[in-house]
């Protein structure tokens, strides 16, 4: 280990960058909302009493499911942590962390050193990278099987290691559990699928490149088996509403590829802008030409040297982000950060080789203030300079208050919130086994409603429209508290209405 650190010691700097910026407090700035505590809700269930899961989370758009590996995946980090919600959190920081270093380990392999070294210190620095490395949930793992896929891709098809087709198929299986926008890196395996058969001359080859297709293949099919059996037995809800989600395009998809033409560039701006920039689109418009220029650069040296000297691993990158470029130009819904983790690894390896270039070029006086430039905007954004939002800490301090509110007596709870649900609150009550139900379980004699403070949220709950309030019936405030900002309201019946 002694040895390793010696001969590696920017490499190994960087990993521990990459673990403090994930991990040091952790528990204090990972996001725990509805998501996260429908998950933990879900695995403990697993954990505790034995109930399998053959979906996994819910698509924001769609109605449809994803598959449920994402559950078995975190599923140990729980059972380690002792229920505790971080340590499915320290899990997938470290998972980042793992990409961190796999990004270093692809680009020494298939450029140099110095592209290795400058690629996998911006992936380590990058605000948006880290936010979505510090909390536990299923898109924050697409980076890492994204960049897996991909590899083990080449190693089939660059060096006819076709068993290393199995691999990419497990990586595929991950990220479209992850998130179904992994889908777009089907475009960029079929190109190179197709053009590697094309090119076989060898009948042997042939044969065993068609072989581990299959088998890579089935391995897929295989995994699809959870969520067949659930669909059927909830007569094909998840197909129906992924044909409906191609067939009716309104709001979804654009089929013409041609329409994504006008978005490439405004896209490319923001993904450069977020992951690269600080966040700040003024940075990311400079930054993009620059790439955009040296995109041009490559061009014209691909076309000038005839292929002679062309790197077939940066034109597998630059296809790999233009098909997802084009693929995001596509989707009619605005384009969140983590829609793109898929093309998080090709950006900054990009980068990495960009840097690199510039720095054995007639310009290379352009590439130390150029690579300090992207430090300091990623440092600029750093999380740590804002104040930790100890969501977690809150809801367990809630959670303490309604059970001491309640006298240990059975009651129901109520969530008045913008963009948050009740699962992080209720999985707290379901660990400390406390008597809450829901309503449709039992209507108790007391009912507590928690308040986030929201501009277009109305926290007085007396007559209030939420189902979970009004199913109660005619209530009055018995008492109410505030922790860390947000309204806790004990609700008693008032059968007279008054």
């Amino acid at each position: 280990m002694i040895a390793f650190v010696k001969k590696n010691p920017l490499f190994v700097l960087i990993i521990l960058i990459s673990a403090f910026f994930r991990l040091f407090r952790l528990s204090s700035y990972m996001e725990f909302l509805g998501d996260q505590g429908r998950d933990l809700v879900i695995v403990r269930d697993f954990l505790k009493n034995g109930n399998l899961f053959f979906i996994g989370p819910q698509t924001s758009i769609g109605n449809m499911y994803l598959g449920p590996y994402y559950y078995y995946l975190i599923a140990p980090a729980l059972l380690l942590a002792n229920f505790n919600p971080v340590g499915p959190a320290i899990f997938v920081a470290l998972l980042s962390v793992l990409t961190t270093a796999l990004i270093y380990f692809v680009s020494k392999k298939w450029f140099n050193t110095q592209s290795a070294l400058a690629a996998s210190l911006l992936f380590a620095l990058s605000p948006v990278v880290i936010k979505y490395s510090s909390f536990s949930w299923n898109p924050n793992i697409m980076p890492l099987f994204s960049l897996l896929f991909v590899y083990f891709l080449v190693q089939a098809i660059f060096f006819k290691k076709y068993k290393q087709l199995i691999f990419a198929s497990l990586s595929f299986i991950m990220i479209i559990n992850s998130h179904y926008l992994g889908l777009l890196l089907l475009p960029l395996a079929a190109v190179y699928w197709f053009f590697h058969y094309l090119s076989q001359k060898d009948p042997k080859n042939k044969k065993s490149f068609l072989k581990y297709t299959l088998y890579a293949f089935l391995i897929f099919l295989v995994s699809l088996l959870p969520q067949l059996l659930f669909d059927i037995k909830h007569q094909g809800q998840n197909i129906k509403a992924l044909i409906e989600f191609f067939t009716v395009r309104q709001t979804t998809v654009n089929l013409k590829v041609y329409k994504a033409l006008p978005q490439l560039f405004p896209l490319f701006s923001q993904v450069i802008s977020r992951l690269l920039g600080g966040k700040n689109p003024t940075y990311g418009l400079y930054l993009g030409l620059i790439l955009i220029l040296s995109f041009f650069i490559y061009l014209y040296r691909l076309v000038k040297t005839k292929n002679k000297q062309n790197n077939p691993y940066l034109t597998l990158l630059i296809v790999w982000f233009l098909i997802g470029l084009v693929g995001l130009g596509l989707y009619k819904q605005h384009i969140y950060d983590h829609y793109f983790a898929f093309l998080f690894p090709p950006v900054f390896i990009l980068t990495g080789v960009l840097l690199s270039s510039l720095f054995s070029s007639k310009f290379k006086f352009l590439a130390p203030p150029l690579f300090l430039f992207l430090v300091y905007a990623s440092l600029s954004q750093n999380p740590f300079l804002y104040p930790p939002n100890r969501q977690l800490q809150t809801v367990d301090a809630i959670t303490d208050s309604i059970i001491e509110k309640s006298a240990t007596q059975d009651f129901n709870l109520a969530l008045l919130a913008k963009q948050n649900y009740d699962p992080p609150y209720r999985y707290f009550f379901y660990q400390k086994q406390s008597p809450l139900y829901t309503l449709d379980q039992k209507i108790t004699s007391q009912l507590f409603v928690v308040c986030e403070p929201h501009p277009d949220i109305d926290c007085y709950p007396i007559n209030h429209p939420e189902w979970g309030i009004a199913a109660f019936g005619w209530a009055k405030i018995d008492s109410q508290w505030q922790i860390n900002g947000i309204t806790v309201y004990r609700l008693v019946p008032n059968p007279e209405g008054t």
